[in-house]
């Protein structure tokens, strides 16, 4: 029961993250349940199978906020179907030692990712409600996304929330509203390829059910945080502890043991530690710029 309950907590937890930054609910949920010695398919089935229920719910506050773009749900959910089945039926077959370190790899780089991108070169704002791209742009990042995903336990986000914010032509909350909402054809294709490769014996139902309630619990908190809560120090943070929960498995993987372990193992959390600081300072800064520019030109007005 107390791990269950700390699995629920989990799911809360990624579901908020993933919410509010359009991505992190699989990669950081994976990540945990690997951490706790869960296999990778198993893991990601779990998630994937958990995640069906959370889609629905975040998918439902987005859309009464108004934040869904149906024609992208659309060209992009559908390739990522077709490649999170692909991800899910390739990873069913891999032996468990080959499968760890491949998905602790690819989250570590996801996690990374998601770390420098926020730091470095937060998303672009648009205020365009309807995405512009076309099916030549979509359909090969959805097949990415969703094979990506399905492999490394988690991805859709990072891969598509990322790259369709970058390209910096429609709304923030227009892209994580609608990604999150694509996701649920991504996490059933991913689980009807688990279910068929490892039957209904190889899911972790409890698993699955814990996270599942944390995260329909978190749904409609994280449609809200998705405007209130800053994204740049939280996707800094997200990524670190994505990285820092698989550092283990790939030090493992690289015969990395003792003390050479433990020096990296510091140095990484203190580089991650002062992204943070970084992040969290230069949003602080960004803040009271635009607290003195509006003050500035209500000082004009009045004179």
């Amino acid at each position: 029961m107390p791990q269950l309950l700390l699995l629920a907590l989990v799911g809360l937890a990624a579901q908020l993250v993933d919410g509010a930054l359009g991505m992190g609910y699989g990669v950081t949920s994976s990540s945990l349940l690997l951490f706790v010695g869960l296999s990778p398919a198993a893991a990601s089935a779990s998630v994937h199978l958990a995640e069906m229920g959370t889609n629905i719910a975040s998918g439902v506050s987005h859309w009464r906020l108004g934040n869904v773009d149906w024609t992208l749900v659309w060209k992009l959910g559908v390739p990522g179907a077709i490649g999170a089945f692909a991800g899910a039926t390739f990873l069913s077959n891999l032996s468990t030692e080959a499968a760890k370190p491949v998905m602790a790899l690819i989250l570590g780089v996801l996690g990374m990712y998601i770390l420098l991108r926020y730091a470095f070169r937060p998303p672009q704002v648009s205020k365009a409600r309807k995405s512009p791209h076309r099916a030549r742009f979509l359909v090969p990042l959805g097949l990415l996304g969703g094979f990506v995903d399905a492999t490394g336990g988690g991805g859709w986000g990072p891969v598509s929330t990322t790259s369709l914010l970058s390209a910096g032509k429609t709304a923030p909350r227009t892209v994580i509203g609608s990604v999150d909402t694509s996701e649920f054809l991504v996490s059933t294709a991913a689980s009807i390829g688990f279910l068929a490769s490892l039957g209904m014996l190889g899911i972790e139902w409890g698993v699955v059910v814990a996270l599942l309630l944390g995260g329909l619990i978190a749904a409609p908190l994280a449609a809200w945080l998705v405007t209130k809560m800053p994204a740049r120090v939280m996707g800094v943070a997200v990524g670190g502890l994505i990285i820092m929960t698989n550092v283990r498995t790939l030090f493992a993987a690289a015969n990395l043991t003792g003390d050479q372990a433990t020096i990296a193992f510091v140095l990484i959390a203190a580089i991650w530690l002062g992204a943070t600081a970084f992040t969290a300072h230069r949003h602080t800064q960004a803040q009271k710029a635009e607290i003195a520019e509006a003050n500035a030109q209500a000082t004009e007005w009045s004179i």
